[in-house]
């Protein structure tokens, strides 16, 4: 036993000590790792030494080896606080030169650069205007301030249901005398007393002889007779009736035919149903387009579409069958749609944009079933500008913005570090590690990828130090100093015994 003994292991101990200080100063620091002191004997070396009767001449620190260990996450629910949970080192550019870390405390700079506590810049990939991640490399994460560009609406996606009880757009039949009529018979007109009645739509001739009519329905190829009688009426169909006063003359006819209600975008009497969306132009101006729903025949009802500002047009119509099914669609010409249960038309704008706009009003799903007219989803595509008023962080280290648009897009995606050998990097302080020959080369990739944790967004990555196993190391290591001070005091005591001698 000599000193040197003593002085290595009082040495060894106290660098015990000032790892474990040092642990226990950071347990809350974001990110950190803690440290162990590693330590190796010490033997003189001597070739004509016996192998037997080696004896030691102390310890020696060996590596303070770095405890990469999982930390605790915590949720802050700040936008840019982000945790590593796995493997892995952010990348930072201190003015070019990249080193590594795991606190994901970040905030943005005046540029719009996310950066460190010490105004380093979080590297990762960057994304083009229209939000594609490109990986090629990795580049200084920033945020961009520009609005995001407006979209202009194509498409209007519409699923609606129609009443099936609705009444017919028509209004009092028109009756017309035959060209050889010669009585005294004058029409107190035609009257409709069920407008939901489908026969409303037939054609109708009715003609006399003698003291009897005949009523034929010219679209349903049926009659019917009976015996006229002056003032009273004749049923033509289903609740449609006609009554003539006067006396007929053989061979007198009428001629009775329905009468569209002409469509008047300002008069809610003349369709059955309306409603509207908002869409955008070229420029992100808005405007409302308003469409109408006017019921013609059982199963039949024209659809039109328009502008607040501009007379609405008769864009096509729209066909169900008896279990209320939409069929079919036809245009304005009666054609049809070259895509099923779409219409094509146009819009003016007067902002500057292109004009005329062309719109489509798609509205496959829409049925007729007795109920209320009503809207079960009405979806226009195209948006106006937007600026940016928030973004998260996912699990994959990609960057969304929202807009005040509703809009998101991508705005980057962070890339995570990793080593083959993390225990060789160089800790420079502030959390930040650089990488070493013996630490092996980065591997850089998205988060989630082999061998690469995941990252949690609004949250951080606490210390990994456990303070209740650090306070007994504190007490092991400074027993371990007392213990090796008395070594150096028990070779005093022998020194001054030989020294009495």
């Amino acid at each position: 036993m000599g000193y040197q003994t003593g002085l290595s292991g009082l040495s060894a101990a106290s660098s015990d000590l000032d790892v474990i200080g040092n642990n226990i100063a950071n347990a809350n620091t974001v990110g950190f790792k803690s440290g162990a002191a590693q330590f190796a004997d010490m033997y003189a070396n001597s070739v004509a030494t016996a192998v037997n009767n080696q004896v030691g001449i102390g310890t020696q620190l060996s590596e303070v080896q770095q405890q990469f260990s999982q930390g605790t996450i915590t949720s802050t629910n700040q936008a840019l606080d982000v945790a590593i949970n796995g493997n892995g080192f952010f990348q930072m550019s201190d003015n070019g030169s990249l080193v590594y870390s795991r606190n994901g405390v970040f905030q943005l700079d005046k540029n719009g650069y996310i950066t460190n506590a010490q105004g380093l810049q979080l590297m990762g990939y960057g994304a083009t205007s229209s939000g594609v991640v490109n990986t090629a490399q990795t580049v200084p994460l920033q945020v961009p301030t520009t609005n995001i560009a407006p979209q202009p609406t194509t498409k209007i996606a519409a699923t609606l249901n129609l009443n099936a009880q609705d009444g017919l757009m028509l209004g009092t039949p028109t009756v017309t005398a035959g060209k050889t009529n010669t009585g005294s018979l004058t029409t107190t007109g035609a009257t409709i007393t069920n407008t939901a009645s489908g026969t409303n739509t037939d054609d109708y001739t009715v003609s006399f002889t003698g003291g009897n009519y005949t009523v034929t329905d010219n679209t349903l190829g049926t009659s019917t007779s009976g015996t006229y009688s002056a003032g009273t009426a004749i049923s033509l169909g289903n609740g449609q009736t006609i009554s003539f006063s006067g006396t007929p003359a053989d061979g007198d006819s009428y001629a009775v035919a329905p009468a569209p209600i002409a469509f008047n975008q300002n008069s809610s009497t003349t369709y059955n149903y309306s409603t509207s969306t908002t869409v955008y132009d070229s420029l992100g101006g808005s405007q409302a387009v308003n469409m109408y729903f006017a019921k013609t025949s059982a199963g039949t009802w024209d659809v039109y579409a328009g502008t607040s500002s501009s007379t609405a047009q008769l864009v096509g119509t729209a066909t169900f069958n008896t279990s209320g099914t939409l069929t079919g669609t036809t245009n304005a010409d009666g054609s049809a749609t070259s895509t099923p249960y779409a219409f094509n038309f146009t819009i003016p704008n007067t902002d500057g944009s292109s004009t005329p706009q062309p719109l489509t009003l798609n509205i496959a799903g829409t049925t007729q079933y007795g109920g209320k007219d009503g809207v079960n989803s009405l979806q226009p595509d195209g948006y106006a500008a937007g600026t940016l008023t928030s973004f998260t962080i996912g699990t994959d280290g990609t960057l969304t913005g929202n807009y005040s648009n509703q809009q998101t897009a991508s705005l980057g995606q962070i890339a995570l570090a990793n080593f083959a050998n993390q225990n060789g990097l160089v800790n420079l302080g502030n959390n930040e590690f650089q990488q070493t020959q013996a630490s092996g080369v980065a591997q850089i990739s998205v988060p989630g990828a082999t061998n690469h944790g995941t990252l949690q967004g609004g949250a951080v990555e606490n210390s990994n130090v456990d303070l209740t196993s650090e306070l007994v190391n504190l007490i092991t290591a400074q027993r371990n100093y007392q213990a090796n001070a008395q070594t150096i005091k028990t070779q005093q005591t022998v020194d001054q015994t030989l020294i009495n001698l």
